[in-house]
């Protein structure tokens, strides 16, 4: 029975079975062989740090000396002492800058240059907001501490206008510090999600547009109708890279605050580095990095989830 089997399936194809699986098992390991250098490299560079960096969490190290086991105490540490559990806190609220203040100013600013698409000066406007996304973001950190100190141009542009009794220096303030470095987030991600957003315009068939005018839809209409629903994807994507950029957040606040005034703009990537290098508490950076990892999947995996389900 197996003898007739295999007749037919080569009188089928033109070649036997076995010399058929043979290629299939030869393309797979060259498939393999291409993989390979990849696998290695994400090996050796992401899965093994983080496997280091889970185990060193476990231990009470400081980095040079003997690394007495200490279980979960680390973690335990995290949630309770006020000072790390705050910065995760100011993560979480760097969100609401990061991620809504560029996802909604990028819907109404792609809106209006797709309107404006045959002008010059659409390309104009693309390039202007696109700037802030190809400044380095040291760069851009100076610049805004500049601009943002008691006698930068916000203060002096505050003041020309009889507003002295607001001027202050917003990066040095209790009240205003978290909420400055927000905005330079905002303005560097704004640009980005403009892009994306302006890019899954150009695919809504114009077509929905018309039908909508000729029942009498307004502009206001036509957005939400037909534009908002259209972008799922691309405010999903937006709403990705914003968040993780929120909750993995270093560079701008070194460079403008590096944490202070005291701790209101201290964030989890900025303590891990205090806690490792400078106070040399290697376990308890390494459980606040693993927080940290786990924090970003918990919030980008329900995103991508329902991206994924209103998509199809």
């Amino acid at each position: 029975m197996a003898q007739t089997t295999l007749a037919s399936t080569a009188d089928q194809t033109g070649e036997p079975a076995t010399r058929r699986a043979g290629r299939r098992a030869a393309s797979g390991a060259l498939a393999w062989l291409f993989v390979a250098p990849a696998v290695v490299v994400y090996a050796v560079f992401v899965l093994l740090p983080m496997g280091r960096t889970i185990q060193y969490s476990l231990y009470r190290w400081d980095g040079i000396g003997a690394s007495p086991w200490v279980g979960l105490d680390n973690y335990v540490k995290v949630f309770t002492d006020p000072e790390l559990f705050d910065t995760i806190l100011n993560a979480v609220k760097l969100i609401v800058y990061f991620s809504g203040i560029p996802v909604v100013l990028g819907l109404a600013i792609a809106a209006t240059i797709r309107r404006i698409a045959t002008s010059k000066l659409a390309v104009v406007a693309r390039t202007v907001v696109f700037i802030p996304q190809v400044i380095p973001l040291v760069a851009a950190g100076i610049a805004w501490s500049w601009l943002l100190s008691s006698t930068g141009l916000i203060n002096q542009m505050l003041s020309a206008i009889g507003l002295d009794g607001v001027t202050r220096a917003w990066l040095g303030d209790f009240a205003t510090a978290l909420p400055a470095v927000g905005v330079i987030g905002a303005w560097v991600l704004l640009g980005l999600c403009t892009l994306l957003l302006l890019a899954g315009m150009s695919r809504i068939d114009p077509a929905l547009y018309e039908a909508a005018r000729l029942d009498g839809a307004g502009p206001f209409r036509e957005f939400f109708s037909i534009t908002v629903p259209s972008l799922r994807q691309e405010i999903g994507v937006c709403v990705t890279v914003t968040v993780i950029a929120a909750l993995a957040s270093f560079d701008i606040v070194y460079i403008a605050t590096q944490g202070g005034p005291g701790n209101t703009t201290m964030v989890p990537g900025l303590e891990i580095y205090y806690r490792a290098f400078v106070e040399r508490q290697v376990g308890v950076a390494s459980a606040l990095a693993v927080v940290l990892m786990v924090l970003v999947l918990v919030f980008v995996l329900p995103i991508q989830r329902l991206t994924r389900e209103e998509s199809s």
